[in-house]
């Protein structure tokens, strides 16, 4: 590797180094407040270093990774959200007897894995990020063994993991002796040259999305979701439902950009199943939860599937309705489950629906901020949620997917009962002796940082449901050239599809 080689992966190695520091520290003295402090300078050191390649449009680093603006956004938000996760994760387990401090070397590697998936431009990039952060996450997971539940979470999770990166290998296997190729482009170049998909290539690339679709959760690969989300530490359970999920749907985006999977009918047919099955079983499973975690755990497959719609429009559209998306997905994910992380005691996180009873009352800010939460994540107007929903479906009707939109209509319904239902618990008058509930988050300053952190959250909740118009031009400033355009639609004469510009820009390089 070259001297420009370490500059452009300069994010990674921040995060890398940090963890070798708080392994030193461990060793010498063991000391929550210290390695909580490296561990912030460490994610906010690797995201303000973004800003030193924000010039950069293109850079290989051959053959595994690619460094453009789809990956400098991409980054930028998986940082983001890991760094504002690891302040609430402060909170949670400053209250907890475990020792924390290797707590924060497995979410800096699993912070370190995401960002690999969204560099990744080779088969051995995608498997070597997607294990780092699995194997991460296997700890994390489990991390608070003394509680109920959270070891079998981490096992259900180890076992699933293991099965779906063997499906994942296997698959690549498939497509490695069906092209001669591990590249994400080689693959388009090799289909550019066959009339129809083979019959081992559409097995492998079969196999391989039964890997991809573990990690993001959807149907029919989502039985993990529910049980894990319940018995993970509530910040684990924010950093599943944003970070690694937001990590393997930019990779899955990059992937189909540069192998030009758009074309193949049967690829998209699967995934368009995949979307609408995603949002029904979702919607439908969290109606009769009265776990918290639960409910926001099957919410999260139904948002996938939204968020499928966007992807399977593949155009320039697409890409940015789903970055949109996942913007506002990440806010509100992490600011319900700060909540949850907030009202939580050293015995047990605030889960049961019953725990929000007269919230309100008790706790009007806490209330209000998880009102807005839910309120977004339903897609009310004034919200970020909106906005990501309307895109999305501006998204998908510019696509001409008629089938899809009218689902997500339909599922945007019937996921507001859910969403209604744990406001109206809030909103009940409260029991008599909960009414006088002692107010920690004033009588202790660590909960000042998680509230300060929680109303800023809300903040930008409301910010870009009233102004989307500047999280849009920074998507469009961004992604620039690395947007894609669907290859089964005709592309503009002034913006190529994007394989076939990383392919001439590939060749350039040689």
């Amino acid at each position: 590797m070259s001297q420009n080689d370490f500059f452009h992966l300069l994010p990674l190695l921040i995060l890398t180094l940090a963890t070798l520091v708080i392994m030193l520290i461990i060793a010498v003295r063991r000391n929550h407040r210290i390695i909580y402090g490296v561990t912030v300078l460490a994610q906010a050191g690797a995201f303000a270093s973004l800003f030193w390649l924000r010039s950069v449009t293109h850079y290989l680093i051959r053959p595994l990774f690619v460094i453009d603006g789809f990956a400098l956004l991409y980054l930028g938000l998986i940082l983001l959200t890991s760094l504002v996760i690891s302040v609430l994760s402060y909170t949670y387990f400053e209250q907890r007897e475990e020792r924390k401090e290797e707590y924060y070397i497995l979410l800096i590697l699993s912070t370190l894995g995401a960002c690999v998936l969204v560099i990744s431009q080779h088969f051995v990039g995608l498997f070597l990020g997607l294990e780092i952060l699995s194997v991460s996450l296997y700890g994390l997971i489990a991390y608070l063994r003394t509680r109920e539940r959270s070891d079998e979470a981490g096992v259900k999770y180890l076992i699933l993991a293991a099965f779906s990166s063997a499906f994942l290998l296997f698959g690549m296997a498939l497509v490695y002796a069906s092209t001669g190729t591990m590249a994400f482009a080689g693959l388009a170049e090799f289909l550019a040259n066959v009339p129809k998909l083979p019959v081992l290539l559409l097995t492998g690339l079969g196999m391989m999305i039964i890997g991809v679709g573990f990690k993001l959760g959807v149907v029919p690969f989502h039985m993990w979701t529910p049980d894990v989300y319940e018995g993970a530490p509530a910040p684990v359970t924010a950093f599943i439902a944003t970070v690694s999920k937001g990590g393997m749907l930019a990779l899955l985006i990059r992937f189909f950009s540069q192998a030009d999977g758009y074309r193949y009918p049967a690829l998209v047919l699967i995934f368009t199943v995949i979307a609408i099955a995603s949002m029904f079983a979702g919607n439908l499973l969290a109606l009769r939860q009265q776990n918290v975690k639960r409910i926001l755990a099957y919410s999260s497959i139904a948002h996938l599937g939204y968020l499928l719609v966007a992807f399977l429009a593949g155009d320039q559209l697409g890409v940015e309705a789903v970055t949109f998306y996942l913007a506002a997905y990440f806010i509100t994910s992490v600011g319900a489950f700060g909540v949850i992380v907030v009202l939580s005691d050293s015995e047990r996180d605030a889960e049961l629906l019953s725990d929000y009873r007269g919230l309100l009352w008790r706790r009007p800010w806490i209330a209000a901020i998880f009102t807005a939460m839910l309120l977004s994540l339903a897609g009310i107007p004034l919200t970020a949620g909106f906005v990501g929903k309307f895109y999305v479906l501006a998204a998908g009707i510019n696509s001409q997917l008629w089938l899809p939109v009218v689902i997500l209509v339909v599922n945007s319904v019937i996921g507001l009962y859910y969403y209604i239902q744990i406001i109206a618990v809030m909103f009940q008058q409260p029991e008599t002796e909960t009414a006088s509930e002692p107010q920690p988050i004033l009588a202790h300053p660590v909960y000042l940082t998680s509230m300060g952190t929680m109303v800023g959250l809300a903040l930008l909740l409301i910010l870009l449901g009233v102004y989307p118009t500047g999280l849009v031009q920074i998507i469009r400033g961004t992604l620039g050239t690395s947007a894609t355009i669907s290859a089964h639609q005709k592309p503009r004469a002034d913006k190529p599809p994007y394989y076939q510009k990383l392919a001439v820009e590939s060749g350039k390089s040689k």
